[in-house]
């Protein structure tokens, strides 16, 4: 194996760790949020500054597998993806984050258990979605990118269960607020999966995924786009 591609390899690995690190921190700024878990919540926040010193290790290294000036394309597809990931990857820990400093403010609502059953699902995207980097999985990576629309619904319930519920006087505004803020948040956890997976089945294939108002459909060549 020649230098650029025992390069390739470790920045790959990291970038796995990565996803399994960023993983790991939904999960737990999830369960801090809904068990009030206000220690958790500090170590999800403290936590992030190792996937922001992470990121950036990460692409210092892509720049000098780019000095290689790799000619395959599927090798200069992977250090375009491994950028593009990396960058969501960061961004879904920044969702976490955002989830765990909700948690001091957190109020029972009758649209808890919902909000739960979409933020576990979503936690269970990002689990998918770095599973599919992984295994280079694009069938998996495909079904992640169809379960999206179901977290789109369970946002789009839970606003208008919020704005209803603020109309009435049901909650206070700062809850309601609250609420919103996270629910806003879950869903950006679920599209940065998407962009992710999109990615994979790049990096895999060479086509290109695309999204339309009907929901997911095959990825195609880039000259037929």
């Amino acid at each position: 194996m020649d230098d650029f591609h025992k390069s390739l390899e470790i920045v790959l690995a990291d970038l796995l760790a990565q996803g399994r690190r960023v993983t790991d921190l939904c999960l737990s700024a999830v369960e801090s949020y809904f068990e009030n878990d206000n220690t958790t919540a500090a170590t999800v926040v403290r936590d992030d500054a190792t996937i922001d010193h992470v990121d950036v290790q990460i692409e210092r290294a892509c720049i000098g597998l780019m000095q290689y000036r790799p000619e395959d394309e599927h090798d200069q597809r992977s250090i375009l993806t491994i950028v593009k990931i990396n960058n969501e990857l960061e961004r879904i820990a920044d969702c976490a984050v955002n989830i765990a400093q909700a948690t001091e403010q957190r109020k029972d609502t009758e649209v808890a258990d919902t909000l739960q059953v979409m933020a576990n699902s979503a936690v269970g995207m990002v689990r998918d979605t770095v599973e599919s980097l992984r295994m280079g999985n694009t069938q998996l990576a495909e079904r992640v990118l169809a379960f999206d629309d179901t977290v789109d619904a369970f946002k789009d319930e839970l606003v208008s269960r919020a704005q209803n519920a603020l109309a009435e006087g049901a909650v206070s505004v700062p809850a309601g607020m609250q609420l919103l803020a996270v629910v806003r948040a879950v869903e950006r956890m679920a599209d940065h999966c998407t962009n992710i997976c999109e990615q994979v089945i790049y990096l895999k294939t060479g086509k290109i995924v695309r999204h339309l108002p009907t929901g997911w459909t095959a990825p195609a060549l880039p000259e037929d786009t």
